[in-house]
């Protein structure tokens, strides 16, 4: 049996106060991994579907293999060992703004660090997600330029609810025509969304790529009666 409750780590960042906890949870009896910034929780391991099934339906869009993806967001690590489950992939490149949530994977306090930094195909990056997104640069310091065949997004709450006011811009078409120039023809993106699918989004989307949908993941939440449900967009460039 685990502990009752221990903070594993507790870190003053630049955009607050970021904090790994991890609790046994009587009623299911499984140690439960959380992340919170200041007050808010950001992740739980209980409820790590739809971060699972951002990956698995975004990388269903793609046909052949050997593809090179990009992860904005590592959190509890859910989509990036998603990945990495398809033999398809080449190479992971995980973009994450916080050294701190990094080095909780490399410290090993994390129960699917090990896997992550032990394959060969996976880096990770420390960088602002956005901020690479809109430059020419890119995703890959040591390749500016460079495109990829998937970019996959869960970062902030929705496009509606962000983390960071700064973040709006990149869910505009404006943001999302510079989005696509990282992505390789025929190359997919997809984000994750705690909201329900929005219209507004979806048609942004639908702008920029030639395909657009949004799914709908459910989950079973034993705390919220029974289920619910997140969000999954999914969109493609044009085949060359």
């Amino acid at each position: 049996m685990g502990v009752r409750f221990e903070e594993i780590d507790w870190q003053e960042t630049p955009i607050g106060v970021i904090s790994l906890r991890r609790r046994r949870d009587p009623l299911l009896d499984v140690d439960v991994y959380e992340v919170k910034l200041d007050d808010e929780y950001l992740m739980s391991s209980l409820f790590s579907v739809a971060e699972e099934e951002l990956a698995r339906l975004g990388l269903a869009e793609l046909s052949g293999g050997d593809f090179d993806v990009v992860v904005g967001g590592l959190g509890l690590g859910c989509t990036a060992r998603a990945v990495l489950d398809d033999p398809r992939v080449r190479s992971s490149t995980v973009v994450e703004r916080l050294g701190e949530v990094i080095g909780w994977h490399q410290r090993g306090l994390l129960p699917l660090a090990e896997s992550l930094t032990a394959d060969p195909r996976n880096r990770f990056v420390e960088g602002d997600f956005f901020a690479m997104a809109a430059a020419d640069s890119g995703f890959d310091p040591e390749e500016p330029g460079r495109r990829f065949h998937a970019i996959l997004v869960d970062i902030d709450h929705s496009p509606r609810h962000t983390l960071d006011s700064g973040h709006a811009d990149f869910y505009t078409p404006a943001g999302l025509r510079r989005l696509a120039g990282h992505i390789h023809p025929g190359g997919v993106f997809a984000l994750w969304s705690d909201d329900s699918p929005d219209e507004d989004f979806t048609a942004a989307l639908a702008e920029v790529f030639e395909t657009a949908e949004a799914h709908v993941v459910p989950f079973d939440n034993p705390y919220g009666g029974g289920s619910s449900a997140n969000t999954v967009y999914v969109a493609r460039l044009p085949a060359p």
